[in-house]
């Protein structure tokens, strides 16, 4: 990457930034507001995104790629039951997420609901082969398939981030509760489900998978 090119690239991460955190903090920001606070001219802005409405999908196909490689970082092992495996997929999309979800409302205004749906799929796709694996170790439950039950999923997650931003649920407790909910729409029981969101909490961040076998078996 040229130096011109690396720097382009650099500013354009930076507008971002700074784009993210003015929308977050006021939806209705303007272009002018954005630029003024990246401390540069609203045609320096203009000329990485045309249009607020650009702006706002780079931000989200960002956040996608973002959710999309915490899920997968928390997927990779096959030989982890897959409730403990979902929940912690769950839990890490949740946290990466979480930085983004009052972006969904402005989103939704910008990227319309199939092309969130097309940015999603790697996500889902990892959900589907997580789900086949655990209604064939009979760890889930479904009379759905498992590609229409990772679009539950889904949606869910969706509703779930909704309802922070409404007030309706703890943002705090909300990733705990999103990995719950996960799992109960799976069929897995409640204290089996509580059981493994804790051993998927405990593992997450030391990547130590042992004791999951323990915790989802009996």
């Amino acid at each position: 990457m040229t130096a011109p090119t690396s720097r382009a690239h650099a500013n354009r991460r930076r507008i971002m930034d700074i784009a993210l955190a003015e929308l977050l903090r006021h939806p209705d920001a303007t272009m002018d507001q954005i630029a003024r606070a990246a401390g540069v001219v609203r045609r320096t802005v203009y000329g990485h995104f045309p249009s607020r409405e650009a702006l706002i999908t780079a931000l989200t196909d960002a956040a996608v790629d973002d959710v999309t490689t915490a899920f997968a970082d928390h997927t990779a092992d096959p030989s982890e039951p897959a409730d403990v495996a979902l929940a912690r997929a769950t839990l890490a999309a949740w946290e990466c997420a979480d930085r983004y979800r009052l972006l969904v409302s402005l989103a939704q205004c910008s990227v319309t609901d199939a092309g969130i749906r097309a940015r999603l799929e790697p996500v889902r796709r990892r959900a589907t082969t997580i789900l086949e694996r655990g209604l064939e170790a009979g760890l889930f439950h479904s009379p759905l398939t498992p590609g229409a039950l990772a679009h539950v999923h889904e949606h869910m997650l969706f509703g779930l981030m909704q309802a922070v931003n409404d007030g309706d649920l703890n943002a705090e407790a909300a990733g705990h509760a999103a990995a719950e909910t996960v799992l109960a729409a799976s069929g897995v029981p409640g204290e089996r489900a509580t059981e493994a969101v804790r051993v998927a909490e405990e593992t997450r961040g030391a990547g130590v998978l042992s004791g999951a076998t323990t915790a989802t078996t009996g």
